[in-house]
């Protein structure tokens, strides 16, 4: 395919892959067919596979340029993106059920919020710094594009789920929302705290730091760009 034409395409199939299972609950529909797990590890990789041809769609796109790039702005996802994927790796699978990446069946205690403490969206505020990071170095047309899309994808989500959150707790959102926070240090400074989830939590961000540091040596292979200027 020539010009623009993979590249809408991709977008379509990308977005198409998160609002078609909600359509007359085709999602719930399969997994009372395969399982809640499966129905998951087969929607990720399909994501995922999705989300990688968006991204080399996007460098095959024609280059109009809206601004230049600049050695200066190209550092700007190499000093966050450390944190986004901490953000990642203590996110997923955390007790916090209005969230993505949450587990949906967790009894949540927000006298014992743990890592929603420090964010209760620790996967749209990682969406979000990759995003923004990445559209500025990117000034083209096409990369403006996708990477503004995922931007105001991840900061619209957050009061989305927030407000879903407020619907169901109702009574209860007051002390939900008390007790976690978009994103705080201060729990780092409260000694019940760390002594209930800082092991974890350090265990969660040494993983997060190890597939940055893959992900840093692979970005020339796989995405054909030298992450440093």
């Amino acid at each position: 395919m020539e010009g623009w034409a993979e590249y809408t395409l991709a977008m379509i199939a990308f977005l198409s892959s998160h609002f078609v299972p909600r359509v007359a609950d085709l999602r719930g529909r399969l997994m009372s067919r395969i399982g809640r797990r499966a129905y998951f590890i087969v929607y990720g990789i399909v994501s995922l596979l999705l989300f990688g041809w968006v991204i080399s769609a996007a460098g095959r796109a024609p280059f109009i340029e809206l601004w230049p790039q600049t050695s200066l702005a190209r550092w700007a996802p190499n000093l966050v993106m450390p944190i986004a994927l901490i953000l990642v790796s203590v996110g997923i699978g955390m007790r916090q059920p209005f969230t993505l990446g949450s587990r949906r069946n967790a009894d949540f205690d927000p006298d014992d919020p743990g890592i929603a403490a420090i964010s209760r969206h620790p996967l749209f505020l990682a969406l979000a710094i990759w995003a923004i990071s990445h559209l500025l170095p990117n000034g083209d047309l096409a990369h403006v594009i996708l990477f503004g899309a995922f931007a105001m994808l991840a900061v619209l989500a957050i009061p989305a789920f927030d407000a879903r959150a407020r619907r169901v707790l109702m009574g209860g959102a007051d002390r939900f929302f008390t007790q976690t926070a978009l994103l705080s240090v201060a729990p780092f400074t409260d000694r019940d705290w760390r002594a209930r989830h800082f092991g974890r939590f350090m265990r969660r961000a040494g993983i997060g730091l190890v597939i940055w540091v893959g992900l840093l040596m692979a970005h020339a292979a796989v995405i054909g760009v030298a992450p440093f200027p």
